[in-house]
């Protein structure tokens, strides 16, 4: 528990790019197309060596290392990446009379082994599911204790495999006792990257002064070098983004590098000191329900002498269009890749002209592709970090001190067409739920995960079930008299659930805190007319930093 008027650190991630490069050695500058070249050439290395270590390490043996957390002298694996690969022998190969340094061999084998151990998990699941699979019916028998309880989701995409997988069996290949991740997939492949936090002051360093960072890098002079001298230091000059200038960050983090469409990306971490959160300090919570049509609605809830009341009236985000624009993308970006997939048919039985052909118009079409996930991306960042600002502002005009958002874990789209379940998945959520929390955390507030069903079909009041007089956006309990948007009641079972269960959260290292028991109190209405403006009429901030989007022309 910790205690009001104290300060915690908190590590959040943020993007820049270098606009300079000078070589360490001779202070010359360095041209930044020279600097991608070197830099690509880096990542080639790093991303070969992985998937040959990766490919090597595909088996039931390492998985099973990896669950038994110990090395062959009994000793316990340690959390680095690099040093677990060392203790357990697995190292790297690079081509033969290409120098690679050991610091750059730590990145590889840190990157390999947190794959692993993040497929650990999906190895005990294949293994425990495939017990209750059956092959007649293509099912899952339903779990018979906690443990065995997997996330639908998951256990569906599981289902789907072991389903291919006894097709196979029955054309020909012969089905094992225990179904292990490596019968059923092949070795997952990753973005090229390069996670500088795995190494040390060997390979990079970075210090931060006046608002400028100036990373400081080994980068090979070509692209397969010989030797210890072909590998040069080299510094990256980049700007630390305004918003980050009145932050009171106490550390800066090794960046990892990407390379994009614009060249190279530092994608960077800091440690900031932020007030201690104190869910017990006040008595008022937000909650957040997502909506398929427009990302979020909230509502607040208040405890008072006489119970939990609230006014009923959230207020729902405003996405500006966007969300319409996103849907125009997907669409696109599927049509596109329907179009490849045909033509990839076309070609593996088209003459050697026809093929050539055909290869060239799937390379444009992957690079429209491409092109069209880059804007995706780009608007669900702007979309995510203007509904984080808009709930924020909301919460602290309320003086709430937790947000309550659902958990999405739990959060699940069936029964509204495909089309709509699609558009669902695809949406900023998650992206939404981490500006939330770092916009949040400015002010003091904290961001809560809670149990997500019932929200939208239970009372808050009586916790009976909802009628829909008004159709699928209406809710109405006509024993309470309360009721309203659909989505502003779940809102308030969203922070009446926050409220009942902050003393009881899990917190975890490196995720907000959840509340895993949803727990019922009733929820009074209240006539009270003292409540913090709606968002996108009433605060002043969100409208000076996101204008709109859309004007009127009269």
């Amino acid at each position: 528990m910790t205690v009001a008027g104290f300060t915690v650190p908190r590590q959040f991630s943020f993007t820049t790019r270098p606009y300079a490069a000078v070589d360490d050695a001779t202070d010359a500058s360095i041209g930044l197309d020279t600097i991608d070249v070197r830099v690509r050439w880096m990542l080639d290395l790093i991303g070969a060596a992985q998937s040959e270590l990766m490919s090597r390490l595909w088996q039931p043996a390492t998985f099973d290392a990896i669950a038994a957390g110990r090395d062959s002298q009994d000793r316990k694996l340690p959390a680095q990446g690099h040093v677990t690969a060392a203790r357990l022998g697995w190292n790297p190969s690079y081509p033969t009379g290409v120098y690679v340094p050991s610091r750059v061999t730590r990145v590889v084998t840190s990157q390999a082994v947190g794959t692993l151990r993040t497929l650990a998990y999906r190895d005990t699941a294949i293994s425990a599911l495939s017990a209750r699979f059956d092959p007649a019916t293509g099912r899952l028998t339903p779990p018979t204790t906690a443990g065995e309880y997997v996330p639908p989701g998951f256990a569906r995409g599981v289902a789907r495999q072991l389903a291919a997988r006894s097709r196979r069996a029955g054309s020909g290949e012969r089905p094992t006792a225990r179904v292990r991740i490596t019968d059923v997939q092949t070795p997952p492949t990753s973005a090229p990257m390069a996670r500088l936090s795995a190494a040390d002051k060997q390979l990079s360093q970075i210090a931060v002064t006046d608002a400028v960072m100036t990373l400081t890098v080994k980068l090979p002079t070509n692209p397969a070098p010989a030797g210890r001298s072909q590998w040069q230091w080299v510094r990256l000059i980049a700007a630390i983004p305004p918003h980050l200038h009145t932050r009171a960050i106490t550390d800066w983090h090794l960046p990892t590098l990407v390379l994009d469409h614009r060249g190279l990306l530092l994608a960077c971490a800091a440690t900031e000191s932020v007030r201690a959160p104190d869910l017990t300090s006040r008595s008022t919570a937000v909650g957040v329900d997502w909506s398929p049509s427009t990302l979020g609605a909230a509502a607040i809830v208040t405890e008072s002498p006489d119970g939990l009341v609230s006014d009923y009236r959230g207020f729902t985000y405003d996405d500006r269009g966007l969300g319409i624009k996103l849907a125009r993308l997907q669409a696109e970006g599927q049509h596109l890749h329907r179009k490849a997939a045909r033509l990839t048919r076309l070609a593996a039985t088209a003459p050697p002209e026809v093929r050539a052909e055909l290869e060239g118009k799937i390379a444009v079409l992957d690079a429209h592709r491409a092109a069209v996930g880059v804007k995706r991306g780009k608007i669900n960042r702007e979309l995510a970090f203007h509904f984080g600002r808009e709930v924020t502002d909301y919460a602290a005009a309320a003086g709430a001190a937790v947000i309550g958002v659902e958990d999405l874990s739990t959060l699940e789209t069936r029964g509204h067409s495909r089309v709509n379940n699609n558009r669902a998945a695809q949406s900023a959520r998650r992206k939404a739920v981490d500006a939330l929390a770092h916009t949040a955390a400015e002010v003091g507030v904290t961001v809560v995960s809670v149990p997500a069903r019932g929200t939208s079909a239970l009372c808050p009041s009586c916790n009976d079930k909802l009628s829909r007089p008004g159709g699928y956006h209406r809710a109405w309990c006509a024993r309470c008299k309360v009721g309203g948007n659909r989505d502003h009641v779940a809102a308030v079972n969203l922070a009446k659930r926050a409220l009942l269960g902050r003393s009881t959260a899990i917190r975890k290292r490196g995720q907000n805190p959840q509340i895993r028991i949803a727990e019922h109190a009733p929820v009074r209405q209240c006539r009270d007319k003292k409540v913090p403006p709606r968002a996108g009429h009433g605060i002043a901030a969100s409208a000076a930093v996101f204008p709109p989007r859309h004007h009127r022309r009269g």
